[in-house]
């Protein structure tokens, strides 16, 4: 007990020299921009400083040891365990994409917040005392010995990890795909090789040093994220409200908001940029009913332009511009239809009134709006169960010092995860009126730097669009696109505030993508090394081989994760969203059951498993236009990144329907059973 309370204060002694010290950093670095010194050495200095923290804390953590690499020697006090966790769980998604998710969403994005939170209660009461009890190293370990029986324990195990897998990798993509985002903004090198200069960071840390290496930085990680979120929100509630607390300004802000809002849907300017898009979504109204004719119309019409401009000697640019536009023609009329419908329904979206941002469910009738409600409740759901279901959060649990220290440690989690939830509303709305009030009726010929910024990011699909659709040369709020993955990078520039908060934005965000990147990487590659090669393939494999093979399939794994976040698979909350329902249905119902119903057996959860999974994946790939489904396949308007909601009821019904259709658990599972519930 002196022994564990000496590390405790020795941990605390350590990161507050480290908190001072990053203070000291940020004190240097200001003074620096207010010498003239070089903006974009500012931005370096801050990704490289971090960068360099993190691969020196992997270094010195690096590690052989089995129980070292896997669960951090299982030392880990409750209060430092909850603060790396904490940055486990403050992924791109919550760092970057969240208040962009409420900025565009308003109450709806509020879904997110709700079921994060409700799931670490989920965690603390269900799950996660009875992991530490049982005391291995994965989840898929604890399913195989909870739901042994009449087949090897092998299958549940594969399954498992199969889930976990697919989980994890899912999830894992996005934040990669955040590092890139981060990387290339504030380096100012191209998106693809801005993902793998923040991989080069990830593997430092997590290849070395295992779960000891990562939980340490993590901690470290976790501070400069919350130093990194807390200043400019604090900033800009002084700027709008003389208030420096932001949930305190976040009332009088909203009031301001509304009324601005109200203002931007009688402007007259902005009504003749609405009709201009409804227009455009009659234009393709229009081509669909005259299909396939209108298709081949379409394209002799674009081949004949071409031909017109090289005869009358156009310029370069316009020849490009035709020919871009004519190889990008649909090839079919099947291939027409898909994108025309996808226009016209992006063309008739911005063709709507703004929504106010505290209008809860939207819609043009109480169908629509009930829609939008069940939608909303479907997601809580899944994000629910997800957490309470995702292994590489699960797994930090097994890092601490007993049961007592794990339950305290969840406490923490949600105190930490507490301190960024409650501020992000009041960024999204900061930021939202920000924009509204300074952008809004700014003429064209001054746009504020920042928006040419982030407009070249990535020239083919610009994450910042405004173009004078009424020629009035001034900003309207309807010619205004802005990708909500940027909201949270872009806030010191939108606040104007000065240009060494971006980069400490930059290195928040990079350290919140980072945390998460390492823990599902080396959630993924001890799955396979310890679950699929020590328990099934080579029991007899030394600690040495077992932690080489952990360390050769995390690189692998890294790399396939980097190349498909490479590919942009779409914005980080919606993939975040499908990685949260896979959790939920694969994993969830045989957790719980497997703790708190003893008649659950080995049948049962495989079948549960495989059907909640299978149902997840298929309502998905049948709903979802990125995997080649429709949103006409939609079960009650149900979107597809919530499907658990109709899969984890089927996982539940499965296990208890086949668990009572055959036999029971042996009296040993029935002794284990006894001893996770036991205090």
């Amino acid at each position: 007990m002196k022994s564990n309370k000496a590390f405790s204060n020795k941990l605390a002694r350590s990161y507050g020299l480290f908190t001072l010290g990053f203070f000291l950093f940020l004190a240097i670095l200001t003074i620096l921009e207010r010498e003239n010194f070089p903006r974009v050495w500012i931005g370096y200095l801050f990704m490289v400083a971090t960068m360099l923290l993190y691969a020196w804390i992997g270094i010195i953590s690096r590690t052989s040891d089995v129980s070292e690499y896997y669960v951090a020697g299982r030392r880990v006090p409750a209060l430092f365990n909850g603060m790396a966790t904490a940055a486990d769980w403050m992924s791109a998604a919550t760092f970057i994409s969240l208040a962009g998710g409420l900025y565009l969403q308003g109450f709806e994005g509020l879904a997110y917040i709700i079921g994060w939170t409700g799931g670490f209660c989920l965690v603390a009461l269900l799950v996660a005392p009875f992991l530490r009890k049982f005391g291995q190293y994965t989840i898929p370990d604890f399913l195989a010995a909870r739901y042994a029986g009449r087949y090897s324990g092998n299958l549940i195990r594969i399954i498992a990890v199969t889930a976990t897998i697919m989980v994890s990798f899912t999830y894992v993509v996005a934040q990669i795909y955040g590092v890139g985002l981060i990387t290339s903004r504030f380096t100012g090198v191209d998106f693809s090789i801005g993902i793998f200069l923040g991989l080069a960071s990830i593997l430092v840390c997590s290849y070395l040093g295992g779960m000891r290496a990562i939980t340490w930085t993590q901690i470290a990680q976790y501070i400069i994220l919350l130093i990194a979120y807390m200043i400019p929100v604090m900033w800009l509630s002084m700027k709008h409200a003389d208030n420096p607390v932001p949930p305190i300004a976040y009332g009088e802000v909203l009031s301001k908001l509304s009324a601005r809002e109200k203002e931007l849907i009688n402007d007259p300017k902005e009504i003749e940029v609405r009709a201009i898009f409804q227009q455009r979504a009659n234009g393709y109204d229009t081509k669909l009913k005259a299909l396939p004719q209108s298709w081949e119309q379409g394209r002799v019409d674009m081949e004949k332009l071409l031909e017109d401009k090289k005869m009358h000697n156009a310029s370069l640019i316009e020849l490009r511009e035709a020919q871009h536009a004519l190889s990008h023609y649909p090839k079919t009329p099947e291939e027409a239809q898909r994108k025309w419908e996808e226009a016209k329904a992006q063309n008739q979206a911005r063709a709507e009134p703004l929504t106010p941002h505290t209008q809860p469910f939207p819609g043009k009738d109480k169908a629509s709006s009930d829609i939008k409600r069940n939608n909303f409740l479907a997601l809580v759901f899944c994000l629910m169960m997800g957490t309470a279901a995702l292994p590489h959060i699960l797994v930090r649990y097994y890092t601490t010092p007993s049961v007592q220290e794990t339950r305290k440690s969840v406490f923490w989690t949600l105190f930490f995860v507490m301190l960024l939830y409650i501020t992000i509303p009041a960024l999204a709305v900061l930021v939202k009126y920000d924009i509204y009030t300074s952008l809004v009726g700014t003429e064209f010929s001054k746009l504020p730097a920042w928006v040419s910024y982030w407009a070249s990011v990535d020239k083919l699909n610009p994450l910042v669009s405004i173009t004078d659709l009424n020629h009035d040369g001034i900003v309207q709020l309807g010619e205004i696109v802005i990708d909500g993955d940027i909201i949270v990078l872009a806030t010191p520039e939108i606040g104007g505030l000065p240009y060494v908060i971006s980069g400490l934005i930059a290195a928040g965000g990079l350290a919140a993508a980072l945390s998460t990147a390492d823990g599902l990487l080396l959630t993924i590659s001890n799955a396979l090394s310890h679950d699929i090669y020590f328990k099934t393939i080579d029991p007899g494999a030394s600690t040495q081989k077992r932690v080489t093979i952990s360390k050769l399939l995390l690189l692998v794994v890294a790399l396939i994760a980097a190349y498909a976040a490479s590919l942009k698979p779409g914005n980080i909350l919606s993939v975040v969203g499908a990685a949260f329902s896979l959790a939920a249905s694969a994993l969830f119902p045989a957790l719980v059951l497997g703790v708190f119903w003893k008649r659950a057996n080995q049948q049962g959860a495989i079948a549960g498993m495989l059907a909640g999974m299978a149902l997840c994946m298929f309502y998905m790939q049948h709903t979802n236009p990125s995997l080649g489904g429709s949103p006409v396949n939609q079960w009650f308007h149900i979107a597809p990144h919530s499907a658990g909601i109709f899969a984890v009821p089927l996982g539940f019904l499965v296990i208890i329907c086949v668990s009572l259709a055959t036999a029971q658990p042996d009296a040993r599972t029935q002794t284990l059973i006894d001893h996770l519930r036991s205090p």
